[in-house]
This record gives structure tokens, sequence and C-alpha cells, in this order.
């Protein structure tokens, strides 16, 4: 293209000294042969067993005393099994038992990358012409699992951002597992299951519900119908798969002493065990102005992807649900900053080659997609997808897409549409916006620029983007040359 992109000397590089507390267990026979060593423990050897750990890791998580208690608790089925009453267990036993159970992880040592950027909800006290902003990352760790987190900054007039102080006790957050369910939105997505209809009547375990339901008494309904309808072993998957699908409704709450880089949203739920991928967050403004931040991810379980769609307000609270519908089913979809024509709408690759296009009355159900973009010039003749939600600009919906070409080489283009009418393209772009340089194609895996989200700061474009999914930086591309540009590409 003939426009200029100013790449910016800054790098968001992994940093292996970020580590959060994780949950650790690996047999009910080892957890036994643990609590037993630690109770038959003389007090003096306790005690300066626990006061080493603690003088050790203090300093590297915040209370981690709860950390420990909280991790104890989680092994109480193992304490009922050997017979043993946890309240005649003393306190500082109990840390250190919960210690054993407790492992560092570091969430971002492998890569950090995909980012996307958005307005901060606080623009208090910011010089004028400036604006701090969020951006979000993809860090992955250890077997590659792959979680959400967040560093804060402030764009200045001319596009330079100073980064704010990162927090050094890095926390997540208090899950809270959504308690009611609505039957017609849960019945819908069990209806997107393969062969569920053929092989167990959903009114079986549907009809015993009410309209809104629990956690709880949905597993009621499992254990009851299993009971009454016995499947072979290799069809017993599919009431695990409505358990799986309940617990991919929860809350998250984090602390209001965090700081919002210490904040990491790790897997919660099965359906994430694997990770937490590529968030694409936005600014959504609804018909009376609300803002309310939005990110579609894809949840991975090392074999099933689901996507889902992250919600808060405040950074502090979110809410995670998953996407329905039959074509909620791929990687890659970015939601528009508001509603079109009085619809949510959808950017999304149904079939993993072309862009496109969703309208719903739902922000969670997606049913119909049409093609809005297909692979046009060489660079993207393998794929072409979005790199996050499109951007409200006068001229039109600008949207920044990825590329595949020759070696699996990820580069960026841009392609504008209209604003009343967004199937409708006025532009595109005929070469890449930007090609991974000779400092940018080397890493996790070679020859990728990918971006999750851009933003608009004085006039000018703000693509923050990762480089060869190991590391990552930013470029500024002047709006008006970039729109005028894909206004004449016709």
């Amino acid at each position: 293209m003939k426009v200029s992109v100013n790449r910016k000397d800054i790098t968001f590089s992994p940093d292996p000294s970020r580590v959060i507390a994780r949950f650790m267990f690996t047999s009910e026979e080892r957890a036994i042969k643990i609590i037993r060593y630690v109770l038959n423990m003389n007090e003096n050897d306790a005690s300066f067993a626990l006061q080493q750990t603690l003088r050790d890791y203090s300093m590297r998580h915040r209370n981690i005393s709860k950390i420990f208690e909280k991790h104890f608790n989680r092994v109480l089925h193992v304490l009922t099994f050997m017979q043993i009453d946890p309240d005649t267990i003393e306190y500082a036993s109990k840390i250190l038992i919960g210690s054993f159970f407790t492992m560092e992880y570091s969430i971002e040592s492998a890569a950090f990358f995909n980012p996307s950027m958005v307005d901060h909800p606080d623009q208090t006290e910011i010089a004028h012409g400036h604006k701090r902003v969020i951006l979000s990352f993809r860090a992955t760790g250890e077997g590659h699992i792959s979680s959400i987190v967040f560093r804060t900054g402030v764009l200045s007039e001319n596009d330079h951002i100073t980064l704010e102080p990162t927090g050094n006790l890095l926390e997540e957050a208090e899950s809270i597992w959504r308690f009611n369910y609505n039957k017609e939105d849960f019945a819908r997505k069990i209806e997107e299951m393969q062969d569920f209809h053929s092989i167990i009547p959903p009114e079986l375990i549907l009809d015993k519900l009410n309209n809104q339901f629990t956690y709880g008494e949905l597993h009621k309904c499992i254990r009851e119908t299993r009971t009454s309808v016995h499947l072979a072993k290799d069809k017993e998957h599919l009431y695990n798969q409505i358990i799986w699908l309940a617990s991919s409704h929860y809350e998250l709450q984090f602390s209001l002493d965090t700081n919002i880089s210490e904040r990491v949203i790790f897997p919660v739920s099965a359906n994430e065990k694997n990770g937490i991928e590529d968030a694409r967050f936005v600014k959504f403004k609804d018909e009376d102005n609300k803002v309310t931040y939005y990110a579609t991810y894809t949840a991975f379980d090392g074999t099933t992807i689901l996507p889902k769609l992250l919600e808060t307000e405040d950074f502090y609270h979110f809410k995670v649900s998953p996407l329905h519908g039959e074509i909620a089913q791929n990687k890659g979809m970015a939601l528009f900053p508001r509603k079109v024509n009085g619809k949510y709408a959808m950017l999304c690759r149904i079939d993993g080659v072309n862009n496109y296009i969703a309208f719903s009355d739902n922000i969670t159900i997606w049913r119909e997609a049409e093609v809005l973009q297909q692979p046009k010039y060489s660079w993207e003749l393998i794929q072409i997808g979005n790199c996050g939600s499109p951007i409200e600009t006068e001229e039109g919906w600008l949207v920044i897409t990825h590329g595949v070409g020759p070696m699996r080489e990820y580069v960026l283009g841009a392609a504008l549409y209209d604003l009343n009418n967004p199937e409708i393209e006025i532009g595109r772009s005929k070469t890449p916006l930007l090609i991974p340089n000779s400092e940018e194609r080397e890493g996790y895996v070679p020859n990728v620029v990918y971006s999750c989200g851009s933003m608009v700061h004085n006039g000018e474009l703000i693509i923050p983007y990762a480089m060869s999914d190991y590391s990552s930086t930013y470029a500024t591309v002047n709006l008006k040359e970039l729109l005028d540009e894909l206004s004449g590409s016709m």
C-alpha cells in the first residue's frame, strides 16, 4: 500500500518472573501420604517448614497463606476418605498441608502476544490530547496454556505510549459460578451437539427443570436420567457434554486492591483448560450510550474449541458466557462496537478461509452469516480473517485484516465497509499494510504479524501487533491517508 507505517520502538516481551500460585494435585494416593506425613510431624519441625515456606514466598504472592488455606480446602475429600475431621487440625498444619498442593506457574514465560487496545474507563488526570489505554495480551506459559493479561499506558499527542508501572503480585480472580441458567438458551446449545437428539431426548432432562435453573438442579437431573437411560460407554460422554456446557458460564471478581496488570484471567472451566486464546476486546456503546467492554475469545480444552464472550464495565468484575448458534463454531469472532440497524453485528470466519459477517438480536446467539470477503491477492490466498473489531470512521467501517500467503506468512491488510450496510465493501488493500520484517519474523511461530484489536487516537490508527507469536509491539498509520487509499482502491 502507498501508506506509511510507523513502527514504534517498544517491545512487550515474555517475563518468566510473573507467576501465579496454582493448585497442584496428582493423585489421591500421593495426597494421603503428604497429609499423613504433615500430621505426624512434631510441632518444631512443622513450624520450621511452614516459616521457611512463608519466608520464601510471602513476597512473591499477595496473602500466600490465604492461597494455602484455599488449596487445603480443595483436598477435604481426601481427609474424608482418611476419616479425619478437618476441624481437629491446627490452622498452621492446614496452611502447611495447603503449601504442598500449591505450585508456581509462570504465565508468560513462553510468549506474550496477540494484543488488543481499548480506551481505559478512567480518563481522569490526563493531559489534553492524551489518552489512557488498556492493552490485553495472550500470555502463554508451561504446557502452552494461554491466559488473558493486561497492561495500561497513556498515549501522548504524538502517539508515544508511556506504560504505567506493572504490579508484581499477580492474582487470579475468585470464580463465581452463575447459579441461574435459561432453559431456552441452554436447549438451543444442546441442539448443536451432534447426534444428541437421536441418543438422548433432551426433554428427559430439560422437562424436569424450571425456565430458570441452577447448576445443582442440572446435576440432579442428569444423575436421575443416568439411572433410567443407560448408554453405551462410548456415548456416556454426552452427559458430560451437558455439564461441560453448564460450566462454561461463570463470573470472575478481582480484588479492588489489585492493579490491572496483576489481574490474570486464567482458564477456569473444563472447556478452556488448555487455554484462553486471542481475546478481541471492544468498547461497545448501546442505544443509551452505556459503555460495556466485550471480548470474544476462543476456549480450548485440548480437543474442542468453544467461542466465548467476556463482559465487563470496570475490568474488576467479568461475566463469561459461551456463544451459541450454528456459526459460533470457529475462531476469530469480532464484535462491532455498536448495533448496526438495530442488530448486533459480528465478523467471523466459519470455514477457516473467508471473512463473514453476521447479525443477531441476541449478543450470545449467532445463527446465520454471509461471506463478506474472500481471498483476492496472493498474500491472502490461503486464508483471510479479521484482526479485531471494526473501527467506526466517518468514511465507513475500517477493518484490519490478516492474510496468509506463501510460506504461511501472516501479514496485515485493511478494508473499508459502508456504515449503514457493512456488507458493502468500499475498498480493500491491494498490497499488505504490514509485513513481518527481519526483526519480527523470528519467533515461536515464524513469519507472523497478528493483532486482536486497534484503535484511533488523534487522527492516527494505533495497531498493536504480535511478532511471530512471541512478543508484541505497535505501529501507527495516518488514518486519513489510509482511508483515502482504501476509498480509491476499487
